[in-house]
C-alpha cells in the first residue's frame, strides 16, 4: 500500500508559525497618517474628479463626450443611452448610475446648460424640478449636439495630450481642444476636499467678443463687453456693478437672481416662468406652503404646478383686493424666488487649483489655445513636409521614367529594388520605398506631373506655417478668426434679462402687519400666549402645567416687540405677530423652544415695548442696579438674539421694565428692606453695564427679591426709603410686612 501524500496547502495552512508583530499597537503621528492614508485621497478628488480644467470639463465629462466621439454620434443619428453608458465604462469604471446621472446633466432636455453637449430624446427630467426624475438609460436616446464639432477640432492632429485609460487598453485624452472659452459658457459646480468650485454660466457671443478684445489689448474692461451671467433658466439678473466688477478681478462674489412672472388679471392669479438657478418649484412651493400656514403670509389662496411639455409654470392664485407687486415684493425677501449664485471660479491649471477671475481664466484659456494651435500646425507642417519630401524623390524620376522601369525590371531580387532605385537616381530610402510602391498604371508622365506640380504649392504651405509657428501675432489671428467662427455658428440671445434696481427697490417697505389689541401673557416655566380681548372675555381660567402661574400679563398691540431675558445673559427678540392668537384654554408656545435657546436656558423676564422708551432695571445679588435704556436692544437688523444683555459679574437678583422713574423695594436675605427711587440711578448705554451700589450688605447675604414698590405695599414705607446711595435699609417688624412679600 503507497504511503499517502501530505497534502502541501493544508500543511501551510496549519498556524504554527506566529506572525511578526501580530496584536502590537504602534503609536504614530496623525500628521503621518492624513499625510499617507487622506493626502492621497483628497488629491485625487481635487484633481480628478470635482474641479473642472481649462477646458471647462471635469474628467467624467470628458470621458462620457470622448466616448460618444469615437462612436461616431457627432455625425451618426441618435443610440439608446444604455449603450453611451456601457462604452464610456472602459474610460470611467465608477458603475453605470454615476455615468448615466452624468450625462443627464449634459442633456438638453436636462436643461442645466446654457449651451448642451448631448442632443437627448425621452425623458431627461428637468434641472428646475427636485422630483420630476429622469428615465432609465434603456428608454432614452442620444448624439453629440453639433456644437461639439468645437471640442473635437483637430483631436486627431496631436492638439492635445493622450494618456492610457485605467487598464492601459486604450487612450484618452487628458483636455478636449475646446475652440471657445467652454470653462466661463457652461456651469460647473464641485465640491473637493477643503475646496469647491463653483462657476456661472456667461452668454456665449458676449465671452467670444470679450476674449477677442483682451486678445487684441490685454488692459480691456471686461465689464464693457461682458454685461453680466447669463443663465439657462432665463430670470432677472439684479444689475450690480461692483459686485460684477469684484467677480471678474477675484472670481468670488454673488449673483442676485430674480424669478420671472406675469399677473393674469382676469384671473387674477401670479403665473412663475423661471426661477433662480439654484432652487426648485418644490422648493419654493414648500417654502410658500410654510409662510401661508406660519399666518406670515395671508394674500394667497391656491398655488400649483402647472408644468408641462411646453415648460416650467408655477401659478399662484390670490384673494381678492391683493396687490400682486407687494406681494411679490415679500415673495422675494421671504422665498427663493430671489436667490444668490455664490462664485468661486476654482480652475485646475496644470494640475493646480486656482482661483482666478474672468480676465485671467480667458488669458490661460488663450495660452491653452495658442498651444493647441501651435501643435496643430507643427502636426500639418511635418506632414506636408513628408509628402514635400516624396515627392521631390518623384520629380526626380520624371527625369527618366524608363530607367526607373529598367531598374526595377532588372532587378533579380525585390529587396534589392529600393537600393538599386535610391542609386540610380540619388534619391533616399524613403523616397525609393514610395517611387517603388507606385502602381504601373500610374507609370507615365502625366501622373507624374500632376504630383509634382503640388510642390510649389505645399513649399508655399510650408512656408506660412513656419512662419506662424515664430509668429505669435499670427496665431492670435487664428485663435480670433475661430472665436469669430464659433460667434457665427451659435451664438444667441441672452436668456437672463439685466434689471437695473432703483433706490426705492433697494429700500425694502416694512411688512403689513395687521394692528390689533392683544393680552399677552408668560408664565415662570416659560410659556407664552397672545390672546385677543374679545377671546378672553369668552375664555375660562388659564390652562397651566401643573406647578406653574403666569408671571407677567401686558395689555398691548400685535406689532408690538418682545424681549425675552435669560440666565445666559441673553435678549431674544420677537414680535407678538410671530405668535399665532390663541385661548386661555391652551398651553401656549414654549418660548426656548420656539425660539431655539441653548440646551438648558431658561427666560427669567420678558419686556414689552412698542417703541423701545423707558429703561430696563438689572438689581444683583451684590446690591448693585444697572439702569439700561431700553433702545440699547433696538437694532437696524432683525437680529433674534443679543449677548451681552446685562452684566454678568454678579447673579441677577432680578430686573423690571419701566416707563418712567419709579420707586423699587428690595429685599435681602437677612430680611432687610430698602426703598429706592430709581431716578437716583444714572441711566447707561452700555448694555452690560455693573451698575451703582444701591444697597450695603452684610458678609455672607445678598439681594434675594426686586419688586416695584406700591404704595400700601409696607407699612411705616419712610422706614425703608433711601435718602442716599448706597444704603443698608432697615429690618422690618412684624406689623410693616405682609405675605405679599414673603420670599
Amino acid at each position: 500500500m503507497a504511503p499517502k501524500k501530505e497534502n502541501p496547502t493544508k500543511r501551510a495552512a496549519v498556524p504554527n508559525a506566529v506572525i511578526e508583530n501580530a496584536g502590537v499597537m504602534v503609536e504614530q503621528p496623525i500628521t503621518e497618517t492624513l499625510e499617507k492614508n487622506y493626502m492621497p485621497y483628497a488629491m485625487s478628488v481635487i484633481v480628478s474628479r470635482a474641479i473642472p480644467e481649462i477646458d471647462g470639463f471635469k474628467p467624467s465629462h470628458r470621458k462620457i463626450l470622448y466616448t460618444m466621439y469615437e462612436m461616431g454620434l457627432l455625425t451618426k443619428g441618435r443610440t439608446k443611452s444604455a449603450n453611451v453608458v456601457g462604452q464610456t465604462m472602459r474610460l470611467n469604471p465608477h458603475g453605470d448610475a454615476a455615468i448615466y446621472e452624468t450625462m443627464v446633466r449634459l442633456s438638453r432636455g436636462y436643461e442645466a446648460l446654457l449651451y448642451p453637449f448631448v442632443d437627448s430624446k425621452g425623458n431627461f427630467g428637468k434641472a428646475y424640478s427636485r422630483d420630476m426624475a429622469y428615465a432609465a438609460s434603456r428608454y432614452t436616446e442620444v448624439k453629440l449636439d453639433p456644437i461639439c464639432a468645437e471640442l473635437f477640432a483637430d483631436i486627431d492632429k496631436d492638439t492635445v495630450d493622450f494618456v492610457d485609460n485605467y487598464d492601459a487598453t486604450t487612450k484618452e485624452p487628458t483636455l478636449l481642444p475646446v475652440t471657445f472659452p467652454n470653462i466661463l459658457v457652461n456651469p460647473n459646480t464641485g465640491i473637493a476636499v477643503g475646496m469647491a468650485s463653483s462657476i456661472c454660466p456667461f452668454n456665449l457671443g458676449e465671452i467670444c467678443e470679450t476674449t477677442i478684445e483682451l486678445i487684441r489689448n490685454p488692459g480691456h474692461d471686461i465689464l464693457s463687453t461682458l454685461k453680466a451671467p447669463d443663465f439657462p433658466g432665463g430670470g432677472y439678473i439684479l444689475y450690480d456693478e461692483v459686485e460684477l466688477r469684484k467677480i471678474y478681478s477675484t472670481g468670488r462674489g454673488s449673483v442676485r437672481v430674480r424669478c420671472r412672472y406675469t399677473y393674469d388679471k382676469q384671473n387674477n392669479c401670479i403665473e412663475i416662468t423661471q426661477i433662480p438657478p439654484t432652487t426648485t418649484v418644490e422648493a419654493i412651493m414648500d417654502k410658500i406652503v410654510e409662510l401661508v400656514k406660519g399666518g406670515k403670509i395671508r394674500e394667497i389662496s391656491d398655488m400649483r404646478d402647472e408644468t408641462d411639455l411646453s415648460g416650467l409654470k408655477l401659478t399662484i392664485d390670490l384673494k381678492r383686493g391683493v396687490d400682486s407687486e407687494k406681494l411679490m415684493q415679500k415673495l422675494y425677501r421671504q422665498t427663493p424666488l430671489e436667490d444668490s449664485f455664490s462664485c468661486n471660479f476654482n480652475v485646475l491649471i496644470s494640475g493646480m487649483p486656482r482661483v482666478m477671475g474672468v480676465g485671467e481664466i480667458l488669458t490661460e484659456w488663450v495660452a491653452f489655445r495658442r498651444e493647441c494651435v501651435k501643435r496643430r500646425v507643427y502636426f500639418d507642417l511635418s506632414r506636408k513636409k513628408e509628402k514635400l519630401h516624396l515627392l521631390k524623390g518623384l520629380a526626380k524620376i520624371l527625369l527618366d521614367i524608363d530607367k526607373a522601369v529598367k531598374i526595377v525590371r532588372e532587378t533579380e531580387e525585390e529587396r534589392e529594388v529600393v537600393p538599386n532605385l535610391m542609386i540610380g537616381f540619388g534619391i533616399d530610402e524613403v523616397q525609393a520605398e514610395y517611387v517603388a510602391e507606385i502602381k504601373l498604371r500610374h507609370l507615365n508622365r502625366e501622373y507624374i506631373l500632376k504630383r509634382t506640380e503640388e510642390i510649389s504649392q505645399l513649399e508655399t504651405d510650408i512656408a506660412e506655417m513656419e512662419s506662424i509657428l515664430k509668429d505669435d501675432k499670427k496665431v492670435r489671428s487664428i485663435i480670433i478668426g475661430e472665436l469669430k467662427g464659433v460667434m457665427k455658428k451659435y451664438q444667441q440671445p441672452r436668456k437672463s434679462t439685466l434689471l437695473f434696481p432703483s433706490e426705492e427697490d433697494e429700500i425694502q417697505p416694512e411688512e403689513e402687519i395687521p394692528d390689533y389689541p392683544v393680552n399677552l401673557f408668560f408664565t415662570r416655566e416659560g410659556y407664552f400666549k397672545k390672546i385677543t380681548p374679545q377671546s378672553l372675555r369668552m375664555s375660562g381660567e388659564q390652562k397651566l402645567k401643573e406647578g406653574d402661574q403666569v408671571v407677567t400679563t401686558v395689555e398691548s398691540v400685535n406689532t408690538a416687540h418682545l424681549l425675552f431675558f435669560t440666565d445666559r445673559h441673553q435678549v431674544y427678540k420677537a414680535r407678538a405677530c410671530d405668535f399665532e392668537d390663541t385661548k386661555a384654554s391652551v398651553l401656549g408656545d414654549y418660548i426656548p423652544a420656539k425660539l431655539g435657546m441653548e440646551e438648558g436656558e431658561t427666560v427669567l423676564f420678558m419686556a414689552v415695548t412698542t417703541d423701545y422708551k423707558g429703561y430696563m432695571l438689572f438689581v444683583f445679588e451684590n446690591g448693585k442696579a444697572a439702569k439700561i435704556n431700553l433702545s440699547a436692544y433696538e437694532t437696524k437688523t432683525n437680529r433674534k438674539k443679543l449677548v451681552n444683555a446685562y452684566s454678568d459679574k454678579s447673579p441677577l437678583a432680578g430686573c423690571c421694565q419701566l416707563e418712567q422713574d419709579c420707586e423699587v423695594l428690595l429685599t435681602a436675605t437677612n430680611t432687610r428692606m430698602l426703598i429706592f427711587h430709581t431716578g437716583a440711578v444714572a441711566a447707561k448705554a452700555t448694555k452690560d453695564s455693573q451698575g451703582v451700589g444701591v444697597m450695603t450688605l452684610r458678609k455672607g447675604h445678598f439681594v434675594a427679591s426686586v419688586k416695584l414698590f406700591v404704595e400700601g405695599m409696607v407699612a411705616n414705607a419712610s422706614r425703608f426709603k433711601a435718602r442716599n446711595l448706597p444704603a443698608a435699609g432697615a429690618l422690618p417688624k412684624a406689623e410693616d410686612v405682609g405675605e405679599q412679600l414673603q420670599f
